[in-house]
């Protein structure tokens, strides 16, 4: 293992990418309201058996189209200045967003989901069950 970490590089590969009606920046009410598909690559499409056991997924995505980042940034929900790590913001060190979202139902390769706060052609990194506990 390296001695400094900062030498670990790290490389992910979508295992789908979003369909939606969402194009840029949208309201929180928008993003809940909308009707995602989640298309994964067929070659992943074994691993959605039994996801249908659960009512709600966390979807884990790269922000694809943010750019740079800053350490304090304006929360557009209450509109304070905060870390970036107590905001929502896509602009992030890593771009690594994360929703649960509502599973609605399940054709093949393709979720259907309610909730997710992702733009349409947004690649995505995984796929969890939410569990509340």
């Amino acid at each position: 293992m390296s001695e400094n970490n900062n030498d670990i590089s790290i490389v992910m590969h979508p295992i789908g990418f979003v369909n939606n009606s969402i194009s840029g920046p949208a309201s929180a009410r928008e993003k809940k309201d909308t009707e995602s598909l989640i298309v994964l690559n067929s070659e992943y499409a074994e691993g959605l058996d039994s996801i249908t056991d659960f009512e709600k997924i966390q979807v884990f995505f790269y922000f694809h189209l943010s750019e740079g980042f800053s350490m304090m940034q304006k929360r557009r929900y209450d509109g304070k200045v905060a870390g970036v790590f107590a905001s929502r913001s896509p602009k992030r060190p890593n771009g690594i967003g994360v929703t649960v979202v509502d599973l609605l139902k399940v054709d093949d390769n393709i979720l259907h989901v309610k909730g997710l706060d992702a733009i349409n052609g947004t690649p995505v990194l995984d796929i969890k069950p939410y569990i509340p506990q």
